[in-house]
């Protein structure tokens, strides 16, 4: 299923392709060692310049959240948030956003406004 967004005119697609998520443990250990930080009640969001032209994102949720069943709806919150958001953020960065405890009994809505919170004090985002 694919779901389209307005911007300027334009129409494009909102699904999240493969090639833009990081997965190799390397590519996330560069984020988090070089990457800056930026932290709120819900989330810790790494940012570190891409070298190529695309940012990538990396998605994770500790095993201190809870058993797999919770850590996954916390990455797929994490994950639609960013999803719906990705094109107000600037190109250029990779991204690694990790939940908190604090998300677990949160609802879309409020995971979606922390996102753009963070982004927003990280200086990722951008004018649509």
């Amino acid at each position: 299923m694919a779901y389209f967004f307005h911007c300027l005119g334009k129409i494009k697609m909102l699904n999240l392709s493969k090639s833009k998520i990081l997965k190799k443990n390397k590519h996330f250990q560069a984020v988090y060692r070089h990457g800056k930080s930026f932290a709120n009640r819900n989330m810790v969001l790494y940012v570190l310049k891409a070298k190529s032209g695309d940012g990538r994102i990396g998605f994770a949720a500790g095993k201190k959240l809870g058993n797999a069943v919770v850590r996954n709806r916390v990455k797929r919150l994490l994950r639609e948030a960013y999803r719906q958001n990705r094109h107000k953020l600037s190109i250029g960065a990779d991204l690694i956003i990790v939940g908190r405890q604090a998300i677990i009994d949160k609802g879309y809505g409020q995971v979606e406004e922390s996102f753009i919170n963070i982004c927003s004090r990280a200086g990722v985002l951008r004018d649509c």
